[in-house]
């Protein structure tokens, strides 16, 4: 038992000294490593490299469990997500069926009402892919010109028609060009329906980027956003060829923006529709990759 409580009392003694120097120890040391350093970086850099490979394994045992939960948590995320993903399927599935049993009753129900009323479509429309080669755009003319002509069937009055609608019509023709009058010129007036309504109207350009409609019986029942059709009225053009949407109502007139972007025209399709030019309502043309000019498809 003394030799024991002897051993305490030094070791508190030394701990004490410890404590009271520990600071200078530190100095002292930290002093001795820098004039190591000078003396030898061989050294020095030989004793990195040497805790660096004993530190290494221990830092890459530690890391493996913490990739390991990180790729856990990822998949768990990604489960997470792929739940909420096949349950908007799943949604967006049934919202599908629904449109195709609801599709396939009109059209039925379309069938039927064609056989009663002993409907015929009219002629097949014909259509060549032409690029534009030049702009007639000015404050005063908006047209551009094709680098077909009646050498492959072009013809004046014929429609010019985007992807998107109704571009403009064939003004001027020779054998191998032609000049499209838009509809946003102000010699254009093209036989309008609104298709919510049906009330027929005129629509007019004024060379700006909206079109104006005209003659018609009231404004009051025009909406924005509905969609403006041809009519068929003259026999140039066959009815639902879309022109453009109404985006502006307002005292006394009415503003619609054209579905085609002539900004960023490059090819467009010269369409004619027939002697007649009577097809039925929504009948669309048949479509072609743009790019092979004055390829004609009936």
């Amino acid at each position: 038992m003394a030799i024991r409580d002897d051993f305490e009392v030094a070791a508190g003694q030394v701990r004490a000294a410890v404590q009271r120097f520990a600071l200078g120890l530190l100095v002292i040391a930290a002093f001795g490593a820098m004039l190591v350093g000078k003396a030898d970086t061989v050294l020095v850099e030989h004793a990195r490299v040497v805790a660096l490979d004993l530190a290494s394994p221990v830092l890459e045992a530690i890391a493996r469990p913490v990739a390991v939960a990180n790729r856990a948590i990822a998949d768990l995320k990604e489960f997470a997500s792929l739940r909420e993903e096949n349950a908007r399927l799943r949604e967006e599935n049934a919202r599908l069926l629904a449109w195709q049993t609801a599709a396939r009753r009109l059209e039925n129900e379309n069938e039927g009402l064609r056989d009663l009323a002993n409907f015929r479509e009219g002629p097949e429309a014909s259509f060549i892919t032409a690029r534009i080669v030049g702009d007639s755009v000015s404050a005063y003319v908006r047209g551009a010109l094709l680098n077909v002509g009646r050498k492959v069937g072009v013809a004046p009055g014929q429609a010019v028609v985007t992807g998107e609608g109704l571009a403009g019509r064939i003004a001027e023709v020779g054998d191998n060009s032609s000049r499209v009058l838009f509809v946003t010129d102000v010699n254009s007036r093209l036989p309008v329906l609104i298709e919510r309504t049906r009330e027929r109207a005129i629509l007019a350009g004024d060379n700006s980027a909206r079109l104006r409609l005209t003659l018609l019986q009231s404004l009051a029942g025009v909406q924005r956003g509905d969609r403006i059709i041809t009519s068929g009225d003259g026999g140039s053009f066959p009815v639902g060829i879309p022109v453009g949407e109404v985006v502006e109502t307002g005292e006394g007139h009415v503003r619609v923006r054209p579905f085609a972007d002539f900004s960023r025209l490059e090819f467009v399709r010269v369409v004619d529709y027939g002697v007649t030019g009577l097809v039925s309502s929504g009948h669309s043309t048949p479509s072609t990759p743009p790019g092979v000019a004055g390829q004609r498809v009936r």
